[in-house]
């Protein structure tokens, strides 16, 4: 056995072993799931787009799930199937429905729905901005009211449902198996934009979304904006479940395309030191996954492979079990995911133009950006 492919494969796992033991540290002290407190204060704002057909069962499963919130729902005067959607779940005690005015030219669609429902909060509220495709069970809400105890901004931890076809299961996996060792490995530099949550004292203190209108990643401008005020940020362990409809290989590229491209303007505004480490912990394993899986073929040797494979699929199930409170592993999807992702991260850095939903964009910067008619 070549001493490459040996060191390829050990690398492999220690790298991997070393995130999951730092994961596992960081979950044992993050807020626990529980219960939630003062619900009654919470304000749930979910900025609603059609588009994937699971927006209605969502909606309807937090309203049930988080009963004693109040409800926003943001919907763009345009969308007339998000209209409709709303119309069909009809008049529900303690929901407000908003019709928003298409958003100027530069200037993010979704901060701009954010900003009106934070004026019309309470001061003594807490904002819980939620994604329309993403479900927030209560007590993973409890976790994030418990994460404000002790820090400005909340944050959660994204888990999907399983997918109805094989681009579905490409994106679960990659989200399952990356999610918690990304998140609960380093401290906070981003937050998951599909949950998180902050008092509205503390949002106002720094401006509300106004100031972040010109950003297009939502998720990292305001926590860039918590962060440079002096504020923290709580990254809870408890899970919030997706799902999204995929409905074959181009919709799946379009979508890790943007991810990826959001990761690259990440990564553009990080230090140097924080580049090298997210780059090691989060963009080394991939490769090395791929020369174990070449220099086994070539060299004709299983061990190595059968090592890595196996090792890979215990960790990943024990992290799993531990966070989410289930295994979500599936082998093959999940060893095709990892071995794809530094092609989408390669395209994301070359390719300026995503589509989100229904809408397209070109993306100079983080801040500079055009949508595409």
């Amino acid at each position: 056995m070549s001493r490459g492919l040996t060191a390829a494969a050990v690398g492999y796992l220690g790298l991997q072993g070393a995130k999951a033991a730092v994961t596992l540290r960081n979950a044992a002290q993050a807020p626990p799931a529980t219960e939630p407190g003062d619900i009654g204060k919470v304000v749930v704002v979910q900025p609603i787009l059609s588009g994937d057909p699971g927006l209605e069962d969502a909606l309807r499963d937090n309203l049930l799930s988080l009963d004693g919130a109040r409800f926003c729902w943001l919907v763009d005067e345009d969308d007339a199937e998000a209209q409709r959607v709303v119309a069909r779940i009809g008049p529900v005690e303690r929901l407000e429905v908003r019709l928003c005015p298409p958003a100027p030219e530069g200037v993010n669609p979704k901060l701009a729905k954010l900003q009106p429902a934070l004026d019309a909060a309470a001061g003594d509220e807490v904002l819980l901005v939620l994604d329309d495709d993403t479900r927030l069970p209560r007590a993973s809400l409890g976790a994030l009211l418990g994460g404000l105890e002790r820090a400005t901004l909340a944050t959660g931890l994204p888990a999907y449902l399983p997918g109805s076809n094989v681009w579905a299961r490409l994106v679960e996996q990659f989200v399952d198996n990356n999610a918690a060792m990304t998140y609960l490995t380093l401290a906070p530099v981003t937050i998951n934009g599909m949950t998180w949550a902050m008092r509205v004292a503390d949002l106002r203190a720094i401006g509300g979304f106004t100031p972040l209108m010109r950003h297009l990643t939502d998720d990292l401008a305001v926590a860039g904006a918590v962060l440079a005020s002096g504020g923290t940020i709580c990254q809870t362990a408890s899970p919030q479940w997706l799902t999204t409809t995929i409905d074959g290989p181009g919709h799946y590229t379009r979508l890790m395309h943007r991810w990826m491209l959001f990761a690259n303007l990440l990564l553009r505004r990080q230090p140097a030191r924080t580049v090298a480490a997210i780059s090691l912990l989060h963009g080394v394993h991939p490769n090395l996954l791929a020369l174990v899986l070449a220099g086994s073929v070539r060299e004709r040797r299983l061990l190595p492979l059968v090592a890595v494979l196996g090792g890979r699929a215990l960790l990943l199930r024990h992290v799993q079990r531990r966070i989410y409170g289930r295994p979500l592993h599936r082998p093959g999807v999940s060893l095709a995911s990892e071995l794809v992702q530094p092609l989408h991260l390669g395209h994301g850095a070359v390719q300026r133009t995503i589509q989100w939903r229904t809408r397209t964009y070109r993306v100079r910067a983080d801040d500079d950006f055009e949508a595409v008619r």
